[in-house]
């Protein structure tokens, strides 16, 4: 039996490795093996934003990466807390037998948690990529515009 709370709380706190995706799909999940790559880009973008400091270009594009992800796992984590009982067992609890009164896809309180954790951390990640990506972006427009006109 797959459980909504545990999955939601892998999503928040271990999305970004894919956790959630091999807790409810086995290894073979192909995204859980595809999501530590965004993670492992956005935290080399990360060191090489101390090593280069911010105007390094490269740091600048992988940096986003990172909070996307982050905020990306929110998401289903906030997609896994919310989604109703019938519809948890029917998806993940399919093939177990009385699954669907089974009480892996209830909501309890720290199913609650997890998702007001996640809205909380995902709103403020995808908000502060938002905004550094798109300032690093514009301030490296008005400096070549700069080069342009000299």
């Amino acid at each position: 039996m797959k459980n909504k709370t545990v999955a939601a709380w892998l999503a928040f706190l271990g999305g970004p490795f894919g956790l959630h995706c091999f807790y409810l799909r086995g290894l073979s999940s192909t995204l859980g093996w595809l999501l530590p790559i965004p993670t492992a880009l956005g935290l080399y973008g990360i060191e090489r934003a101390r090593m280069y400091g911010l105007d390094d270009g490269l740091s600048w594009v992988l940096i986003p990466f990172l909070g996307f992800t982050l905020s990306g796992c929110a998401l289903t984590a906030i997609v896994y807390g919310l989604m109703t009982p019938e519809k948890w067992n029917a998806r993940y609890n399919a093939d177990v037998a009385s699954a669907a009164e089974s009480t892996a896809g209830r909501t309890n309180w720290f199913t609650i948690g997890a998702v007001v954790l996640a809205l909380l951390f995902g709103s403020t990640v995808l908000m502060a990529s938002l905004a550094f990506s798109l300032q690093r972006y514009f301030e490296h427009e008005v400096e070549e515009g700069r080069r342009i006109s000299q």
